[in-house]
């Protein structure tokens, strides 16, 4: 995905948001903020995205938005009650209406055969308490890997919670 057509999809995000007066915010790790940048691209943000939290690491995830240090010794960072906990985190965090988490191991190295290179979990919860995760492996390099989980962590919100707005 471009990065012009990232930008529409960040356009098309925000368009549903402020017509339903809501806020987002994200919770990243493998990309690092990327989400929170493709968002802030589009003029006007500011009206619909509260804030972004970059949770590299296992202790940011822990103090910054509230993953139990439990959940990441059992599942490691790159799981699904992770990414489910660091959306719910966010929220509160954030007092927004949605969140988005992505934890993933974007490359070259720190895959295994349960979770190679390209292993992305993404998690979306809303403020009335909904919730959806996906668990996606991509190919490519780092940069690849990432933009495509940008791409994918904006679409899921947009098609489970605003496409019908």
């Amino acid at each position: 995905m471009t990065d012009s057509e990232l930008l529409l999809l960040s356009e098309q995000v925000g368009l549903a948001l402020k017509a339903r007066g809501a806020t987002m915010t994200t919770a990243e790790s493998c990309t690092g903020g990327w989400i929170a940048k493709t968002i802030t691209d589009v003029a006007g943000s500011s009206a619909w995205f509260e804030r972004g939290f970059v949770t590299y690491s296992n202790e940011a995830k822990s103090q910054m938005i509230g993953v139990r240090e439990v959940t990441l010794e059992q599942h490691g960072a790159v799981s699904e009650p992770v990414v489910v906990e660091m959306a719910i985190g966010a929220l509160r965090a954030a007092r927004a209406d949605f969140a988005v988490s992505v934890s993933g191991i974007a490359g070259p190295d720190g895959g295994s055969a349960e979770k190679p290179v390209g292993t992305v979990w993404f998690g979306v919860a809303s403020a009335n308490g909904q919730g959806v995760t996906q668990r996606e492996c991509f190919s490519g390099d780092r940069e690849s890997v990432r933009r495509q989980a940008t791409a994918y962590a904006l679409k899921l919100l947009w098609q489970q919670f605003l496409q019908n707005t």
